[in-house]
Formats: C-alpha cells, sequence, structure tokens
C-alpha cells in the first residue's frame, strides 16, 4: 500500500502533520528506529543493522539524513564483527512535495526517493554495480525500502524497515541528537 501525505514527504520523514498547527515550520527532527537484514547472495553471508534514523531540517528547505547504530556482518575468518555504523545524505525538495533527491554529503546526486507509485522505485549506478531501490509506504508510522544491488563487485539485497519514535521532550527540543 503506496499512501500519500498531504502536506509531501519533507513533512511525513518529520512528523508534521497539517491538523498540528505547530508543525509548519517544525525544527523538531523526525526519529525512526531502523532495523535491516543484509544478504550477500554471491558469498552466502547474512547480516543484520539495528539503530535509528534521525531526518532534521537543513535550513534550505531540505532534511538531513543521518543514521547511526549497530552493525553485524560475519567476518572472513570465521568469526563475527559487530560494531557501529553511521552514513549521511542530504535531502533536498524534489519538483513534487511527494519526493525528495537525496544526495551524498558532498553533494553528488545518490537518487530519488518517494512513495508515490509512480516514483517508489529508482537507480543508482555505481560504477561497474547497479543499485535498484523501492520504496513502501505501510502508514504514518512505518516504511521501507529495499536496495538490490548487482554487478561484477557486488550481489546483495538489502531490507530495511523504519518505525516511527515516539516524540520525547528531548528530542522535540533538538537535544539527545548528533543531527
Amino acid at each position: 500500500m503506496n499512501l500519500q501525505h498531504p502536506s509531501g514527504l519533507r513533512d511525513y520523514l518529520l512528523g508534521a502533520t497539517p491538523a498540528d498547527p505547530s508543525s509548519p515550520g517544525v525544527a523538531r527532527a523526525g526519529r525512526w528506529s531502523v532495523e535491516r537484514t543484509m544478504l550477500d547472495r554471491a558469498a552466502g553471508t547474512r547480516g543484520t543493522f539495528t539503530g535509528v534514523v534521525i531526518f532534521s531540517p537543513d535550513g534550505d528547505g531540505g532534511l538531513r539524513f543521518h543514521e547511526e547504530g549497530t552493525v553485524i556482518w560475519p567476518a572472513g575468518d570465521g568469526e563475527t564483527f559487530t560494531g557501529p555504523a553511521t552514513r549521511d545524505y542530504l535531502l533536498r525538495p524534489a519538483d513534487t512535495p511527494d519526493a525528495l533527491d537525496m544526495l551524498f554529503p558532498d553533494g553528488r546526486p545518490f537518487h530519488r526517493m518517494s512513495f508515490a507509485p509512480e516514483a517508489s522505485q529508482d537507480r543508482h549506478w555505481c560504477d561497474p554495480d547497479t543499485y535498484r531501490v523501492t520504496y513502501v509506504r505501510y502508514g504514518d508510522n512505518e516504511f521501507s525500502y529495499v536496495w538490490d544491488v548487482t554487478g561484477p563487485r557486488k550481489d546483495l539485497l538489502l531490507e530495511s524497515v523504519l518505525r516511527r519514535l515516539p516524540v520525547t521532550a528531548a528530542a522535540a527540543d533538538g537535544l539527545g541528537s548528533k543531527a
């Protein structure tokens, strides 16, 4: 089910609602738990990532995307690596309110994020591999995206589920967040 947010993807990620008079221009961050399964189809190995994604306003109408958590991945020596992992992206307004263009931190284009049925899939070429993503929104508080990565160097399936975290006083004030 691909549901649209009446005031756009940016407000959905932040948790702003049209009925909430404090929502327009709200500076609070949207906080989401993330659970990711990772499959290396070529090697037959599986791993996980669990953590938090924080969407925060960037002052230019876009958002900062900050993800941090713990990755568990098989190590080459038969052991398992467990350790911290982070990533950051920039989200910029697109030509429609139900989409955002995701950029790498240095400003290079990555892909378009959207839940609209006609735009919920995109791809990114990272020589020599192709990354294909599909976004699905399940309601006000949950969405997923799946990366299918194929090519001569990679054969991966990365499935992420994000669930909105309750707004706490500290989070609403922008405290307790590095983003």
